[in-house]
């Protein structure tokens, strides 16, 4: 095949600072053309991150410290696009370093579009109708319960951050704040469309990994190679020697 290679690792758990420092080691090293286009599969433990709309996040965190604390979590800031959302295992992150321009969907819009388009079939393939384009609610969303969210940053055209899937991810962390800034919306996850959320055959977000790999390369016209999480974790121990990279 012709297509582009874009490469890809399953990551397991990696902390949110980490995975920060790793996407923009990584956007670095794609700008000069050092790497292909990768995708980042992964959890996150559990996080509240806020993106660029910092006082709306903030105001959008329901909870005091106290139980954000008690639940084992931080609060995190970033420079993706959005509100405020959470991280937390059982919750398939995917982030697509990626050059926007090379891509059949031309501009960001499509792009994100495009990322919405992962997240349903995704769900599709586990029998599930999910939809989106949503105006000002971006994500996929089954009814009026959101699946999974959509949040990125474009750098001299190389893309960053990425999507939130919530395979079977502890839905209760999300009564803490009001997720993505969207009142009276539910949020809901593979596991519990499913009926299956707390036992032991519902659906891994490594599981779920595999199948999204697959869906973003059918539909950015990708030919996916796996690579080893660490070969590309070691791009971290390079950035940790950059004190200007730690947020």
């Amino acid at each position: 095949s012709t297509a582009a290679v874009c490469q890809f690792a399953w990551l397991g758990q990696l902390g949110y600072t980490h995975g920060l420092r790793l996407q923009r080691a990584l956007v670095l090293a794609r700008q000069v053309g050092r790497i292909p286009d990768t995708l980042l599969l992964l959890e996150h433990p559990p996080v509240f991150t806020l993106g660029k709309r910092r006082e709306e996040a903030e105001r959008n965190i329901i909870a005091g410290s106290d139980a954000i604390r008690a639940m084992g979590a931080t609060i995190e800031e970033c420079d993706r696009g959005g509100d405020v959302t959470y991280h937390g295992p059982g919750q398939l992150v995917a982030y697509p370093i990626v050059h926007v321009s090379d891509l059949p969907q031309r501009g960001v819009r499509k792009y994100v579009e495009a990322l919405e388009d992962v997240m349903i079939e995704a769900a599709g393939a586990y029998g599930l109708v999910a939809s989106g384009r949503r105006a000002e609610e971006t994500g996929a969303w089954i009814g009026n319960r959101k699946l999974g969210a959509v949040g990125v940053r474009v750098s001299k055209r190389i893309s960053s951050h990425g999507i939130a899937l919530n395979v079977c991810t502890d839905l209760r962390a999300f009564g803490l704040i009001v997720p993505c800034g969207l009142k009276d919306r539910g949020v809901t996850s593979i596991a519990a469309e499913l009926g299956l959320e707390g036992l032991p055959v519902a659906p891994t977000a490594e599981e779920a990994a595999r199948k999204v790999q697959h869906i973003f390369g059918d539909i950015y016209e990708r030919r996916m190679v796996e690579v080893e999480g660490e070969g590309i974790l070691s791009l971290l121990s390079a950035a940790a020697a950059d004190t200007d990279d730690i947020e």
